[in-house]
């Protein structure tokens, strides 16, 4: 069974359960904004999503609420402490069942791509550990995280907005959330591909046009031109993705002439 339809069973078996994100940040508040509008808000009073805020200083033990620390060795910035961390993921396990996935928000963590999120969105619930400053320590990440997660090679201030991003890339493909499984079946990096150019009215704006056949009212051919353009665009800004891409003999007969057309110089059909 594919990864997707792994999470539509379970979704399908829990019945009302909601997919549940639980998330232990040190700025909670940073995600009142994006969790409260649009497709994720409906998700949640849908209660197709659920998502529980905690904040990891409730389980610092000292009156300054401290929870990061020099690194043993020296060197700059601080380490987040082991102890509130340990505590904030065991208490948190506690407060439901099924137990979560640990999931680190970290730059050394696997890419989250299509494929991932796939994986994700199968899991009945997540715990995404924010991390800050220089890191967790390495305590935590051996031996009370499950997954680690980074959103690209790229080094941000914390953990909160992947998670964020982690949050709505699940969500959306999680039964009901986009009304339809229609939304989803040709979007980007769906079957491998990236999505075909989209267009809307007017039919023409500034001398610039629609293309016809989009006009044509002959759905085959429709069809068969955004699944040409999917090919077309991949191979100019993703050629990387045909390796997993779900083709037929064909196309990758169409790729394989197209490449080396191009690197003849000769124009394309």
């Amino acid at each position: 069974m594919s990864a997707d339809a792994a999470g539509r069973a379970t979704a399908e078996g829990a019945g009302a359960r909601a997919l549940r994100f639980d998330v232990l940040t040190l700025f909670p508040g940073m995600f009142s904004g994006p969790l409260d509008e649009s497709i994720l808000k409906r998700a949640r009073d849908a209660a197709l999503i659920d998502i529980h805020l905690h904040d990891l200083r409730s389980w610092a033990t000292d009156r300054h609420r401290t929870v990061d620390d020099y690194p043993f060795g020296g060197g700059a910035g601080m380490v987040m402490k082991p102890e509130p961390l340990f505590a904030a993921i065991e208490a948190i396990q506690a407060e439901a069942e099924p137990a979560a996935t640990v999931v680190l928000l970290t730059p050394q963590g696997r890419r989250l791509d299509h494929a991932l999120v796939g994986e994700l969105v199968a899991l009945p619930r997540m715990l995404l550990v924010c991390g800050r400053y220089e890191g967790v320590d390495e305590r935590v990440r051996e031996h009370a995280i499950d997954v680690e997660v980074s959103v690209g090679d790229v080094v941000l201030s914390g953990g909160e907005l992947p998670a964020m991003l982690l949050i709505d890339a699940v969500a959306r493909r999680v039964p009901g959330v986009l009304g339809g499984d229609a939304s989803l079946a040709e979007e980007s990096f769906e079957g491998g591909l990236l999505e075909y150019p989209q267009y809307t009215r007017p039919a023409e704006y500034r001398g610039w046009g629609v293309p016809e056949i989009l006009l044509s009212g002959d759905h085959g051919k429709v069809a068969a031109w955004r699944r040409r353009q999917r090919l077309l665009r991949t191979l100019a800004r993703r050629p990387d993705l045909f390796a997993e891409a779900d083709l037929t003999a064909a196309e990758r007969e169409w790729v394989a002439a197209a490449r080396l057309d191009a690197s003849g110089g000769r124009a394309l059909d």
